[in-house]
């Protein structure tokens, strides 16, 4: 097992979704240090802690233990709208939108 992928991936992840390290630890239950630990590669982690990150990341165990995901896995950003509240999703939504809009059409 190449703990220091491991560790990498769920960093990656980590900062896409906008955690610190130490609110990832809050969410995980664990110590900041932990977490760090992980995510450098120098500690391992127990089952249980792999399934509680894969939900708070919306990551695979698979993906995170081994980096390969599945034709049919979601991508992160289809988790993250699934996670907002219903009432909550029309605005992002807009927002996605707009960075579409903009992104199809730069201002010069």
């Amino acid at each position: 097992m190449d703990w220091s992928s491991v560790g990498n991936r769920i960093r990656k992840q980590r900062e896409f979704i906008g955690y610190t390290r130490e609110q990832f630890a809050e969410l995980l239950e664990v110590t900041p240090k932990f977490c760090s630990d992980i995510e450098l590669g120098v500690k391992g982690m127990s089952v249980p802690t792999l399934c509680k990150i894969s939900e708070i990341l919306r990551l695979s165990t698979d993906y995170i233990l081994f980096g390969t995901q599945s034709r049919q896995e979601t991508p992160p950003l289809f988790h993250m709208l699934q996670s907002c509240p219903p009432e909550k999703r029309v605005y992002a939504e807009s927002i996605l939108k707009n960075f579409l809009l903009a992104v199809e059409h730069p201002r010069t």
